[in-house]
């Protein structure tokens, strides 16, 4: 039996389902889809940075986008500007629910300087290492670095100088920080005199640790002794510093408690005019200490801890 041939609407009809299939399969590929009222919409794409494949989430502004995601492309959602407004409100609201409650004013005005230790670049031109001195050393160096992370000593000095700032500011005290970057050129010496100008009760400086055994970790802060050549009249108060600042951080973070260690070879100490502590907060050169130390959870323990030693420290005095 012959074909009939093809008639003229045959074609039309056919030339019609093959352009809707096309359009259809476009929106699919580029990832669009009709909502509920027939509003046309973009899924945004978004990646767990893992193994598994790419999903495809509709945006739910704000808690669409899940902690540790990102977006990868262009999100288009509706114009409408009062979803818009509503998103960036529930957003605002979100964000202002995760700040830390403000601690009760323990401060009472009291100025305390913090000095993030180290800097970026080292500068060994030598100075005394206190008043007088004919010993001399290295003005300042760039410290230690994260055996595991690479992190360098004066950046994480300064990100936990900075959030203890905040800290101390919210329970009352007001701060002096004699470094906020690490592009500085300050001798040790002149850390010391820059809080002593400032006006500042006391001296919190923020330090750790290395050392060529591995295994080694814990805590520990350093204090002149009772016989220091520079800053004997500051010892009692430093030594109580000291020990208030090991005691309490070491009961937040549960580290290992190594003692306050009292040495006259600290020229950051022996040029103090005002009671003065180093935190030595942990081991960089142990992997695991290292890690932890770049934890938000841990060094909101470690700033919480030294804090709180600080207002034990004003407590014992008052």
């Amino acid at each position: 039996m012959a074909d009939k041939p093809f008639k003229k609407i045959d074609i039309i009809l056919i030339v019609a389902c093959v352009l809707f299939a096309s359009i259809g399969l476009y929106l699919i590929l580029g990832g669009y889809h009709f909502d509920e009222n027939w509003k046309l919409m973009k899924v945004a794409r978004v990646s767990n940075e893992s193994s598994t494949p790419d999903k495809f989430a509709v945006l739910d502004m704000p808690d669409g986008v899940k902690q540790g995601s990102k977006l990868k492309d262009d999100v288009v959602t509706p114009t409408d500007d009062k979803a818009m407004s509503d998103d960036m409100s529930a957003l605002k609201q979100t964000n202002q629910s995760t700040k830390r409650p403000t601690v009760s004013d323990s401060g009472g005005g009291r100025l305390v300087a913090i000095d993030a230790g180290h800097q970026l670049r080292g500068n060994s031109v030598q100075e005394p290492v206190g008043p007088g001195a004919s010993q001399t050393k290295a003005k300042v160096t760039s410290g230690t670095r994260g055996v595991s992370t690479r992190v360098p000593e004066y950046q994480l000095n300064l990100d936990i100088s900075l959030k203890l700032r905040d800290e101390l500011t919210a329970r009352g005290y007001k701060v002096y920080m004699v470094r906020e970057t690490n592009e500085v050129n300050l001798s040790n010496k002149q850390r010391a005199e820059m809080a002593r100008d400032a006006g500042a009760d006391i001296l919190v400086r923020i330090h750790a640790n290395g050392s060529e055994n591995s295994n080694e970790s814990g805590t520990l802060t350093i204090s002149p002794t009772a016989k220091n050549p520079y800053v004997r009249h500051l010892y009692k108060d430093s030594r109580s510093l000291s020990g208030n600042i090991l005691s309490e951080l070491t009961k937040v973070t549960k580290s290992i408690n190594k003692g306050v260690w009292e040495t006259d070879t600290m020229s950051g100490i022996n040029w103090s005019s005002i009671p003065v502590t180093i935190v030595e907060m942990g081991f960089m050169s142990n992997a695991a200490e290292d890690r932890l130390m770049q934890t938000a959870e841990y060094q909101e323990k470690l700033v919480t801890g030294i804090a709180n030693g600080v207002d034990s420290y004003y407590a014992d005095r008052d």
